[in-house]
């Protein structure tokens, strides 16, 4: 295999603990506006960009709140518990190794760049210079491949240098999309998508790039 270049990395729930915040936020937000919050919230709104979301509530719960009133108040919910906000361990201390080792890393996420920013400042990563992409910074989020394709670009590394690292399955669809091999968390609760591995642990991810 081609020697791995640059990891990019999905952001929540895979490097940062946040999605259980960010759908209690999005639960305490749909209580407010009078929407009725189904029972699976969690396993249908993980890994999806704001804007699908709000489509979807829109269609199917009767959303009246304009995108913009919306969004606002997800986000005052989401800020009050930012100060709980934690990375997973074993994949915060790989991208450390992965940056002592001289690999390029990114952040791809489908979340906001307020949040991008607030989740990355939390956990340490925060960085001048540091390569970030946010859905506001692309026309389509995941499952579309534009943010992997886009933070390859920002890096100058080919498509064959790279890793794409998530925890969902829009996530893995968009790396499998980019024609970037795509790498499953071992701490995620979903099972890897067909064309995706299953790391076992994160060391398992600095061996395969030491033996690319």
């Amino acid at each position: 295999m081609t020697r791995i270049k640059a990891v990019l990395w999905d952001m929540d729930g895979t490097l940062v603990d946040s999605e259980p915040l960010a759908v209690e936020a999005l639960h305490r937000a749909m209580t407010e506006a009078g929407l009725e919050v189904p029972p699976d919230l969690h396993d249908r709104v993980v890994g999806r960009a704001a804007d699908d979301l709000y489509r979807w509530f829109v269609a199917d719960f009767g959303l009246q709140m304009d995108p913009v009133a919306w969004e606002r108040r997800k986000h005052h919910h989401y800020f009050l518990t930012a100060a709980k906000l934690r990375g997973f361990p074993e994949a915060i201390a790989c991208w450390h190794r992965l940056d002592l080792a001289g690999v390029a890393q990114a952040v791809v996420s489908n979340s906001d760049r307020a949040i991008v920013d607030v989740n990355l400042r939390a956990v340490g990563l925060a960085r001048p210079g540091l390569i970030t992409v946010a859905r506001n910074d692309l026309r389509r989020g995941k499952p579309d491949p534009e943010g992997y394709l886009r933070a390859a670009w920002l890096l100058e590394a080919g498509i064959a240098d790279c890793l794409v690292i998530e925890d969902s399955s829009s996530g893995a669809a968009a790396g499998l999309a980019s024609g970037i091999r795509t790498l499953f968390v071992p701490h995620t609760t979903m099972s890897a998508p067909a064309g995706v591995t299953q790391l076992a642990d994160m060391a398992e991810l600095d061996a395969l790039i030491a033996g690319a």
